[in-house]
């Protein structure tokens, strides 16, 4: 007796899709993550428990808590972001290597690497713009929170990023570069910006709207403007090429800089401190953008070749 063909996978409705998607994030990232990465951080830290649940409280008054507090936020972002995200996959019957071609050129890591560095200087003046943007009076309240939130943020940032040692170094590229690199992409390019042209049938939408939310979780309103630009920039990347690894190498060398700058801005190697708010100097930013448009037009029709349709 022969077997009945088995029946496709029906996919869900992309609306659906999206909702599902950002619960699973929160869940994983604000939740789970952080519970299961807080018991695995427990042995690098030299007080009981209770001492290391009031440290999250304020985790900038305590140099030992430096690499738990990195434990806890790998396995928020690892969770969340990448393995909650993949189980949604599997359960659509796909995988992360649905959105790889067969192979990725070195040409095009080349090309994507400069397109970030250069696009970096180009990013100064929008920093510079959106930290000193000032509310309407009727928005004082939120203005007043949200000043006080990214001072918060800020806080524990420099004391995360304040090496003590090549160790604290290659924590915070996992945890700041490679771990994002690779759950933010996954999630806010390919997931979302993918189920946001299913429903819109609009990619220069799908494109932006992902890049908003992107930069909305980051919480961090006076840096909203630059990193939804780079939200965009990786969005872009994505669909030209059709190779999301793009897009995570992008994310990655982004983040990556930063976070090497400032290491050997610390060591005092280099002079340039990328915690600085202020603008590029306007020579710099002219070159970076003729630079920055020139290799993104040659990226696009290096890739014209290949399908610009990221659906899967």
């Amino acid at each position: 007796m022969s077997e009945l063909p088995s029946s496709p996978v029906r996919e869900k409705n992309p609306v659906v899709m999206i909702l599902l998607t950002l619960a699973l994030v929160f869940l994983g990232f604000q939740i789970i993550g952080p519970l299961i990465g807080f018991f695995v951080a427990l042995p690098f830290y030299p007080k009981g428990m209770v001492e290391m649940a009031n440290a999250l409280q304020d985790p900038t008054g305590q140099p030992e808590f430096k690499i738990p507090y990195f434990i806890i936020q790998g396995f928020g972002t690892l969770t969340g972001l990448i393995v909650l995200p993949l189980l949604l996959l599997r359960s659509e019957r796909k995988t992360i290597r649905d959105f790889f071609p067969n192979n990725t050129r070195l040409l095009s890591v080349g090309l994507v690497f400069f397109i970030v560095v250069s696009f970096v200087v180009v990013n100064s003046i929008f920093i510079e713009w959106n930290m000193n943007v000032h509310l309407p009076k009727f928005l004082s309240g939120f203005e007043t929170w949200a000043r006080s939130l990214e001072d918060k943020l800020a806080t524990v940032t420099q004391f995360l990023t304040t090496f003590d040692s090549t160790t604290h170094l290659i924590i915070a590229l996992i945890v700041v570069a490679v771990l994002p690199g690779i759950g933010e992409e996954l999630v806010f390019r390919g997931m979302l910006q993918n189920q946001f042209m299913r429903a819109t049938q609009n990619i220069h939408l799908s494109i932006w709207v992902s890049a908003i939310l992107f930069s909305a979780i980051h919480l961090q309103f006076f840096g909203f403007v630059p990193r939804m630009l780079l939200g965009a920039l990786f969005g872009y990347l994505y669909y030209w090429s059709g190779n999301l690894l793009l897009a995570m190498i992008a994310h990655f060398v982004n983040n990556a800089f930063s976070v090497l700058a400032l290491y050997y801005y610390q060591q005092g190697s280099i002079d340039m401190n990328v915690e600085s708010t202020e603008a590029a100097p306007w020579q710099a930013i002219v070159v970076s953008v003729i630079i920055s448009v020139g290799l993104l037009y040659y990226f696009k029709k290096f890739h014209s070749h290949s399908s610009r349709e990221s659906i899967l």
